[in-house]
């Protein structure tokens, strides 16, 4: 990679973030002096020091220094956070963290991949198939890549392989030359009013595609076709791609591979599918997608970051297809409007499920108005004929340590804290 003319001091606020780390690590390496804050440690933050990136804990105007150039800032970061007071007070530009990915999307030759499923195993498997052939891509994933050890991977081409996000339309600060869609339906409904808006995005930044580019979908999704009209880049079907030989289960993953080995043809028209081949066939995947963690008592451990009804369907189809044994399931539901909104899809996202807990919906950036609750969740499960229980983090854990026996299965779902109750069973 190229490295800038003047060195610039970039403090990152909520560095911790999943997409503000990648970026933090592509900054240092094009040569930028980087540090930043977080509300709390995590692996994450254990990942860039390692990278030699200084993480404090706490966010405090004294972290903001006079000689700082730039602050970048977290969607988690709100204006009267301290560190953004401190920095405008001092005159300091800011960026948000999209706005900030979007500045390098438009110096690189920007493969967007987006989508309302998948599309960070998909981002890692285009990058790690780019990888292996030599184009030397740089790449921003929404989690940890198994086979890179990090969320971002750094790269000499100007190819920039990135996580496309829709929420709040954050995915059209960016520049795409080719742009995967992996699928669509209506989610993050504390922004978007209904599936039509939602699709009134993803045609805003299929619109942001030059002719020469080109746009790598499911051509004949019910959603995602009538975008597809009079556009100017071409469209590629990646469901007329062969089935390719993956290690990670589910046919949702097939599809995944099936849009990066597509987006890898268009990249480089001169790969081979069998270089395609050994690359998907090695990935071993991402942080929190189908993640094994391990055993306790006999019970195999999964987690995975599906907050979804389709998501979670899909993954526990898959899990049913690898298991004879009783299948627990921890889902930590993620946000009261989602909740609310898809409460009819989650309760039949468990149908393979025998043994359904369900924790306090994680609010996030919610208040809670009363409408929905994890109760309202187990009730609405049990009425489709699965076993369902609201329970506290704790009273989980303590099913967990006790109910599943040798031959069964725990999986733990969500977009919040619940991963640390498996690993707290395999530790």
């Amino acid at each position: 990679m190229s490295t800038t003319a003047n060195t610039r001091t970039i403090f990152f606020s909520g560095i911790g973030g999943i997409g503000m780390s990648a970026l933090a690590q592509l900054m240092k390496e094009k040569g930028d002096r980087v540090s930043g804050s977080d509300r709390s440690d995590s692996p994450v933050a254990e990942l860039l020091r390692e990278k030699g990136i200084d993480v404090v804990i706490g966010q405090e105007a004294k972290n903001i220094t006079e000689d700082t150039n730039l602050l970048v800032y977290s969607a988690a970061v709100p204006e009267d956070n301290p560190e953004r007071v401190r920095a405008q007070e001092l005159g300091i530009p800011e960026l948000s963290y999209f706005a900030a990915l979007g500045q390098i999307s438009g110096e690189y030759r920007t493969v967007a991949v987006a989508g309302t499923h998948g599309k960070t195993t998909t981002t890692g498997m285009l990058a790690a198939i780019l990888k292996d052939a030599g184009a030397s891509p740089t790449a921003v994933v929404g989690s940890i890549v198994q086979d890179f050890g990090s969320n971002y991977l750094g790269g000499t081409s100007d190819l920039f392989i990135v996580e496309a996000c829709e929420y709040q339309r954050h995915f059209l600060e960016l520049s795409p030359e080719v742009l995967v869609i992996t699928n669509l339906e209506f989610d993050h409904s504390d922004y978007y009013q209904d599936l039509a808006d939602v699709q009134d995005a993803f045609r805003a930044l299929i619109e942001k595609v030059p002719a020469h580019g080109a746009v790598i979908t499911d051509a004949e999704h019910p959603s995602i076709a009538p975008l597809l009209e009079n556009i100017a880049p071409r469209v590629i079907d990646y469901t007329k791609e062969p089935e390719y030989p993956l290690m990670l289960p589910g046919e949702f993953n097939a599809h995944n591979a099936k849009a990066a080995a597509a987006a890898s043809r268009v990249v480089m028209p001169e790969l081979h599918t069998a270089l395609i081949n050994r690359s998907l066939e090695s990935f071993r995947g991402t942080w929190r997608r189908f993640e094994y963690k391990g055993t306790h008592n006999g019970a195999t451990v999964y987690d995975d970051y599906a907050h979804h009804p389709t998501a979670i369907k899909e993954t526990l189809r898959a899990l049913r297809e690898k298991t004879e044994g009783r299948i627990f399931v921890a889902f930590h539901p993620h946000l009261f409007s989602r909740t609310r909104d898809l409460l009819d899809g989650f309760a039949r996202a468990f149908a393979d499920a025998d043994e359904v807990l369900i924790a306090p919906i994680f609010a996030a950036r919610e208040v809670n108005d009363g409408t929905v609750s994890s109760e309202l969740v187990a009730e609405r499960v049990r009425a489709e004929g699965v076993s369902a229980r609201a329970l506290t983090f704790e009273s989980i854990e303590d099913v967990l340590r006790t109910e599943p026996k040798e031959g069964d299965v725990i999986m733990t779902m969500g977009a919040g804290d619940i991963y640390k109750v498996a690993n707290a069973l395999v530790a």
